[in-house]
């Protein structure tokens, strides 16, 4: 099985994204999910982003970094929207990666060193018409990242929601979810 450090979005770690690790965790994989937000957990959406623009998008990624230095290298780094920060650039520049998988958001690989390592698999999952992954170049990203790995996977699903996987939040769309959640432990399963 496989050992995957999970990290939240931009609301917190909310009874959603725990339960999405608790899924994880039945189906026989070793999760971690830190706090990245050290016990706060947002209302909405921009509470929690304002909230990490006053720590620092830095702070937050370190932060999550920081976990990663507690847990052997040998690790799947899932991120959802914001956890996508320290979750790509651990997948990206830590040695050992196992996998990456990236919820509702993607960083240009050149953010963190521009090139995807070879050996480490990553799939992309984001809503076609997300104001955030379509709207603000994430899914682009997605794309080129993709189109460098050697096992890239992009998924898009229609709709226009942000935050859709996560099951605590209004914005949560359940058949989109239970897709990502499927091809999510699919990936688990090929690459532990």
């Amino acid at each position: 099985m496989a050992e995957v450090l999970v990290f939240h979005h931009g609301h917190g770690l909310t009874a959603g994204v725990r339960e999405f690790a608790e899924r994880l965790r039945r189906a026989g994989h070793t999760v971690h999910a830190p706090d990245l937000y050290e016990g706060r957990v947002f209302d909405t959406l921009e509470e929690g982003i304002a909230y990490a623009g006053s720590t620092g998008f830095g702070t937050i990624t370190a932060r999550g970094i920081a976990a990663a230095e507690q847990l052997p290298p040998e690790l799947v780094h899932v991120g959802f929207s914001l956890g996508v920060l320290p979750a790509q650039k651990l997948a990206q520049t830590r040695p050992g990666a196992k996998g990456a998988l990236l919820l509702e958001s993607c960083v240009p690989i050149a953010e963190f060193g521009g090139t995807w390592p070879r050996d480490v698999p990553v799939q992309v999952h984001g809503m076609d018409a997300d104001p955030y992954f379509a709207g603000e170049g994430d899914v682009d990203a997605a794309r080129a990242l993709v189109g460098t790995a050697t096992d890239g996977e992009l998924f898009l699903y229609p709709g226009d929601r942000h935050l859709f996987t996560d099951n605590s939040l209004p914005s949560y769309d359940e058949p989109a979810a239970e897709q990502v959640a499927r091809r999510v432990l699919g990936f688990l399963d090929r690459v532990e």
